[in-house]
């Protein structure tokens, strides 16, 4: 008997994996590619939202990058491709943006619909999409992005919250400049100029959802996602896992005439440490890892950056990411409020030491130019003169600042989030190296949202902050520089510029470069505003990042970018 269930239990298991095989049904399509199969993906966050209106964090945008389109997208070194829109127009003055939209593109089958057949997609619904960003009653977390550009999306908002606390309807049923011309031309007015905003229709806000589908779901839409993206949703268990299918019915074709996406489906998996997402993917359960775990980086990657003999059985991508860490000083504290220590600062730190010998290896270079990172497109950062190690150099500055030798230089404390010990182990790096200019630093080390609290608040003199670009513009990075987001009031909050950091003629730069549409001559202003602010060091700046990811052999036709986008339309299995 006990044989028999041995063997039984063994023909099952074949049976199984015989199943799986026919499950994947791989098919041979044009151009040598092969269609089927489900992609298995692990993200270390959970999804937060999958309604556009709330979607601010990546794991939810990696998702409904999947399910939702876009009026314009970005291909994979970030350049702006067609998407929803077939072509667009911005006037000479930059007030009026045109899009002229696809015809035949269909919301995917959902029950919102009659006979839960998806219909076709007008600037209607564009226009509702967008709508919805300016309106408080969808607990919008984008009306940040456009409530200084669009016309009457302010009124709107307004009109509308005022209405919630009246009990009446308000008077606005959209945003004014919000325009479905008619059924495949819609245009977007602003009140001036801004050369980034093209940019904002790419964030995850700017997806494409039908009006029945809301109405249907009501609160629940967050988890009952409706577009016209490559994949439908099919179930999403909290914490464990989320499923998509092919949509049949997807509008696009490859260029040579395969029906996009390839996939019959992808699978999303919640497995919150690095180390376990790893054995996963080495023990073939994962189709990809993303990053490396840091312990574990020189085992699996060469100092010349390839894999290791060990892992060469899988495939590595790298990218200079759009990110960069660094500590921000409070220009407006007792402390460093000289220019000359901050700058000193910068100059005491070997940020080569620190890639080699703290990161592995695993950073893309030293910040030795500016807070733009040298992967944004069309942008020179060689042009900046930044720091680079120079003891003397930091020396002298702390002398001409009052403090030879650091004599009588108050202690400084550098306040971290933990962040996976990494955070801690730069810092401690960072605490020796300024011991050499006679800089005792103490570390002051907080749960994450007390630490931004902190720094918002003005309460931290020194720390710790990342930046990871939400699109590829420089504005993106220099915002953090611009004067006019420090409040007046000295003791309310300032979010973006911490550092507080004010020059009127870094401001004056900055205003004429995002006035201007053409990106070129937008970034050779950004240039000459961006050496403003490096020249007195409100931050200092350490390294610029580099995205790993591992994939299996089969996986083909997908990249990773340099902001970490997730884009499933192209991707397939060769197996």
């Amino acid at each position: 008997m006990k044989y028999l269930v041995l063997i039984l239990a063994a023909v099952s298991i074949l049976l199984q994996g015989c199943g799986d095989k026919q499950a994947e049904n791989i098919v041979q399509l044009k151009g040598g590619i092969k269609g089927g199969g489900v992609y298995r993906i692990n993200e270390l966050e959970n999804v937060r939202s999958l309604d556009p209106v709330r979607i601010n964090d990546n794991v939810s945008h990696h998702v409904a990058h999947q399910i939702y389109d876009l009026l314009i997208d970005l291909d994979k070194d970030l350049n702006i491709v067609q998407d929803l829109s077939h072509r667009y127009e911005i006037s000479e003055d930059g007030l009026l943006y045109t899009f002229y939209l696809r015809k035949g593109v269909k919301f995917q089958d959902n029950a919102c619909f009659p006979d839960g057949k998806g219909r076709e997609m007008t600037a209607s619904d564009v226009k509702y999409s967008f709508d919805r960003v300016c309106d408080p009653r969808t607990g919008t977390l984008g009306f940040d992005y456009f409530k200084n550009y669009v016309e009457g999306a302010i009124e709107f908002h307004e009109e509308v919250s005022a209405a919630g606390r009246e009990s009446r309807d308000p008077k606005f049923t959209g945003v004014s400049g919000y325009i479905a011309k008619d059924d495949t031309t819609f245009q977007i007015k602003l009140t001036k100029p801004f050369g980034p905003f093209i940019y904002y229709l790419c964030l995850g806000f700017s997806y494409i959802v039908p009006r029945e589908a809301v109405e249907k779901y009501g609160q629940d839409f967050f988890q009952n996602p409706v577009g016209t993206g490559p994949f439908i949703f099919v179930d999403w268990k909290q914490d464990l896992e989320l499923n998509l299918k092919k949509n049949p019915g997807y509008w696009n074709k490859d260029e040579f005439g395969n029906q996009l996406p390839y996939l019959d489906g992808v699978k999303f998996k919640f497995l919150k440490e690095t180390s376990q997402q790893m054995l996963e993917f080495q023990n073939g359960n994962l189709d990809e890892c993303y990053r490396v775990p840091n312990e574990s980086f020189k085992a699996i990657v060469t100092p010349e950056k390839t894999l290791t003999p060990e892992y060469s059985k899988f495939a590595l991508q790298k990218v200079p990411s759009l990110s960069i860490q660094f500590y921000g000083f409070l220009t407006t504290g007792k402390i460093f409020n000289n220019e000359k220590v901050r700058q000193a600062f910068n100059y005491a730190i070997d940020r080569d030491k620190i890639l080699k010998f703290v990161l592995n290896g695993q950073g893309f270079m030293g910040a030795v130019y500016g807070i733009v990172p040298p992967s944004m497109p069309d942008y020179d950062v060689e042009k900046i003169n930044g720091y680079r190690f120079d003891l003397d150099k930091a020396k002298l500055l702390m002398k001409e600042a009052g403090y030879p030798d650091g004599n009588g230089f108050p202690e400084a404390v550098l306040q971290i989030n933990s962040g996976g010990d990494r955070n801690i182990q730069i810092a401690e790096s960072i605490q020796n190296m300024l011991k050499e200019i006679g800089v005792n630093m103490k570390l002051n080390i907080l749960q994450f949202a007390q630490h931004l609290d902190n720094i918002d608040a003005g309460r931290a003199d020194f720390y710790r902050l990342g930046w990871i670009a939400d699109y590829p513009d420089p504005e993106n990075f220099l915002n953090l520089y611009y004067g006019k987001n420090v409040p007046k009031n000295p003791k309310d909050i300032s979010p973006i510029n911490s550092t507080r950091y004010q020059n009127p003629e870094f401001d004056k730069i900055f205003e004429q470069a995002i006035a201007v549409t053409d990106r070129i001559k937008r970034n050779e202003l950004y240039l000459q505003a961006e050496q403003i602010a490096v020249s007195q060091a409100p931050m200092l700046l350490i390294f610029y990042e580099e995205d790993y990811m591992l994939l299996q052999s089969y996986v083909k036709g997908y990249y990773l970018d340099p902001m970490h986008r997730v884009n499933f339309r192209h991707l397939w299995l060769d197996k």
